[in-house]
């Protein structure tokens, strides 16, 4: 008799391409597709936005009115379903008008109570569609309460029904008022963890999803160590530390077709690691493109990037861009790194690249076209940018934090006592320059090695980019981690 396939729910406030913000959307659109190549029975579920385009995507209602009692209050909700787009994977969306109607994913205000019901609704949804799932597995603070809601409903229905609890990005708790339980049907005196939180007169959403949920995950298996430390805790390390029993990391992949320079169409000129020679004519094209020296020998460092304090653009000093090299800036964010990079660019205009701005095509040509790629950050939960970086043979200057950590090799020149000219064979899990002291001076000394290397050790420099290009970032490895989790949970 053949053994039934672990049944798994994913509910998440952002599912690519439906509704995106921020990379936590990605995650949950990319993850499934390859959980279901691995046998698992996986759907997704999602409030029903404003902004969702249901013709786009072929949304179609499936329940009409079903009644939920919220606060005291009845509520009306509406079921429709889709399929991930180039899957085989269920969608379901709630509609409730009050909460969802809006044209944003997050809106101004009492989004704690958006979410608080969306993970009631959740609940009450899976009977109405016949789902009877063997995990519900939760991401970041949205719906970190349906853990409790579990614990404190002990419905019969879910009796057999494990959660897995995922924080993508610790600084996003989803603090709020004690009041907003009411919307789920819950008091500070449903549950003993419930009634510890509200001592300080609020709730953390992220605390209850850490104590409540049977198993937790961070997005890297170092930043899952990083966040029991004060540095990196944002105030939750306590509670961390008294549940570390239940933590895991798994890092997030990259959509290794779409991040691919063989095939890749928006890319001047496509080239894999047997034809490396011709990423140059992606550089040149990028310095024409961006009114910088056309220049084939001159290294261009790159950091595309939300430019927010995270990033570590404290550490781009002047001392940095006075190396020889050129510097290409792009992304948005907050005015003063903004501005800081503007001004960088107007004082050495042949040198320094900055292009404040989200466009996707310019960030591929980016990766294709430079020869380094910088993130220097304080903290990096996994970090993509290193990922696609390494796919276009681009060789990643990092800091020693997170997910950064854990997928770049860091090559020391001095250990390896190189001759010029030399033909030293490099260890394939040497893919970068790695710097740990979160200052200016280790970022510079980190991008001079790599300069080195670049200058005085062709043969070296192209092992490192084959190397990068060579790691499996895919997803399919990392859904072979999250099933040893849930089939530890459905044991």
């Amino acid at each position: 008799m053949k053994k039934q396939n672990l049944k798994i729910l994913m509910a998440s406030a952002e599912i690519a391409p439906f509704a995106k913000v921020g990379g936590l959307a990605d995650v949950v659109g990319s993850l499934p597709p390859a959980l279901k190549k691995l046998d698992c029975d996986v759907r997704l579920i999602l409030p029903l936005y404003g902004t969702i385009d249901k013709k786009k995507y072929k949304i179609k209602k499936i329940k009409n009115k079903i009644e939920i009692c919220s606060g005291g209050k009845i509520r009306s909700i509406n079921i429709w379903q889709s399929k991930l787009p180039s899957s085989h994977v269920p969608v379901y969306f709630i509609e409730e008008e009050n909460y969802f109607s809006p044209k944003e994913v997050y809106a101004n205000k009492n989004n704690s109570e958006r979410y608080m019901f969306f993970s009631l609704a959740v609940l009450h949804v899976l009977p109405h569609i016949g789902f009877q799932p063997d995990v519900i597995h939760a991401h970041d603070f949205h719906t970190a309460l349906i853990s409790d809601l579990l614990k404190a409903g002990r419905h019969e229905y879910f009796k057999n029904t494990k959660t897995l609890y995922t924080i993508h990005n610790l600084n996003y708790q989803g603090k709020t008022e004690i009041e907003i339980l009411k919307t789920g049907n819950l008091s500070k005196d449903s549950l003993k963890s419930l009634s510890k939180d509200a001592q300080d007169g609020d709730i953390n959403f992220m605390v209850q999803g850490i104590i409540n949920a049977d198993l937790v995950n961070t997005v890297s298996p170092t930043y899952a160590k990083e966040i029991a430390t004060s540095f990196y805790g944002a105030g939750l390390e306590k509670v961390i530390r008294n549940n570390k029993r239940k933590f895991s990391g798994i890092l997030n992949g990259i959509d290794i077709d779409l991040f691919n320079p063989t095939v890749d169409k928006m890319i001047r000129k496509k080239y894999s690691t047997k034809s490396l020679n011709k990423k140059i004519k992606n550089k040149l094209y990028l310095q024409k493109k961006l009114d910088l020296k056309k220049e084939k020998n001159i290294p261009i460092v790159s950091l595309v990037s939300r430019l927010v304090w995270q990033k570590g653009f404290e550490l781009i000093t002047k001392d940095l861009i006075d190396l020889n090299c050129q510097f290409v800036f792009l992304g948005t964010g907050q005015k003063k790194y903004e501005n800081y990079i503007k001004k960088l660019a107007k004082k050495y205009p042949d040198k320094v690249s900055a292009n404040i701005m989200f466009d996707i095509k310019l960030a591929q040509e980016i990766y294709a076209g430079s020869d380094i790629f910088l993130m220097p950050s304080r903290f990096e939960p996994c970090g993509l940018g290193q990922m696609i970086a390494m796919r276009y043979g681009t060789v990643p200057v990092v800091r020693k934090t997170g997910g950064l950590a854990d997928t770049v090799g860091n090559f020391q020149l001095s250990r390896n006592k190189l001759q010029i000219n030399s033909k030293l064979q490099i260890s394939k899990s040497k893919t970068g320059f790695v710097f740990e002291k979160f200052e200016a001076k280790s970022l510079e000394n980190a991008l001079k090695n790599a300069l080195k290397v670049y200058y005085d050790y062709p043969e070296v420099w192209r092992q490192l980019q084959i190397n990068g290009m060579k790691q499996d970032f895919s997803w399919n490895k990392s859904a072979k981690e999250y099933l040893k989790l849930y089939k530890k949970l459905a044991k």
